[in-house]
C-alpha cells in the first residue's frame, strides 16, 4: 500500500514561482520567434503555431510551495511530519555518497563474489565512518583533513637485517588536528 504525503512551504512557493516566470518568459520568446524554437515547458502546437499553454501554467502556479511525498510506511509507523523530515535528512545520504566519490576516490569496483563484494562495501563504508568521524572531531571539512595529514608519512626499512623506522616530522596544525580527534569522544574502555 502506498501513500502519499503533501507539504506546502511558503518559502517553496516563492522560488517555484520565480522558477516558473522564467519558464514562461522563455516560452513567450519562443512563441514571439525571438529565441530559437526548443522543447520549453508551457508551449504547445496548435497545427504549425505555437501557443502558451495557459491553463498548464495556472495549475503549476496553483501547487507553487507543495510538495509531495510518496512511501509505502503505514501513518501508524511513520506520522506525515516524520515522512517529510525522513526525506528531507536525505542530502546526509547524498553528502556521504559524494564524499566516497570525491574525497575518499570510492570508485565502482567490478566484484564477481559476493564475499569479494561486502568486503569492498565494509572497506569503503568504515573509510565514510571514519571520515565522517574526523569531519565530526576536528570540525574541518574531510577534503581539508586529508591535504592536512597527506604529508606524513612513516618510513620502514631494513639495513644489515635491522628494521628502522622513521617517524614523520608532524607539524604544528598536523599536530593540533590529531589532538582534537583524540580528545573527541569516549576514549579506549568506554
Amino acid at each position: 500500500m502506498w501513500r502519499a504525503v503533501w507539504q506546502y512551504r511558503r518559502k517553496r512557493a516563492v522560488r517555484d514561482r520565480e522558477t516558473l516566470n522564467l519558464q514562461r518568459n522563455r516560452a513567450m520568446r519562443i512563441i514571439d520567434g525571438e529565441s530559437k524554437p526548443k522543447a520549453a515547458r508551457f508551449v504547445k502546437t496548435k497545427g504549425s503555431t505555437k501557443v502558451f499553454d495557459e491553463s498548464s501554467y495556472d495549475k503549476a502556479v496553483g501547487l507553487a510551495g507543495w510538495k509531495g511525498y510518496v512511501t509505502n510506511i503505514e501513518a501508524k509507523v511513520m506520522t506525515a511530519r516524520e515522512v517529510v523530515g525522513s526525506y528531507h535528512d536525505l542530502w546526509h545520504v547524498e553528502q556521504s555518497f559524494r564524499m566516497l566519490k570525491t574525497d575518499l576516490r570510492a570508485r565502482p569496483i567490478f566484484h564477481r563474489t559476493r564475499d569479494a563484494i561486502e568486503a569492498h562495501l565494509t572497506v569503503v563504508f568504515t573509510a565514510l565512518a571514519v571520515a565522517r568521524f574526523m569531519q565530526e572531531a576536528t570540525g574541518l571539512s574531510l577534503k581539508k583533513v586529508i591535504t592536512t595529514l597527506r604529508p606524513l608519512r612513516e618510513f620502514v626499512g631494513e639495513i644489515d637485517g635491522h628494521e628502522l623506522v622513521f617517524p614523520p616530522e608532524v607539524p604544528p596544525n598536523v599536530a593540533e588536528l590529531i589532538s582534537s580527534v583524540e580528545s573527541f569522544g569516549p576514549g579506549p574502555g568506554h
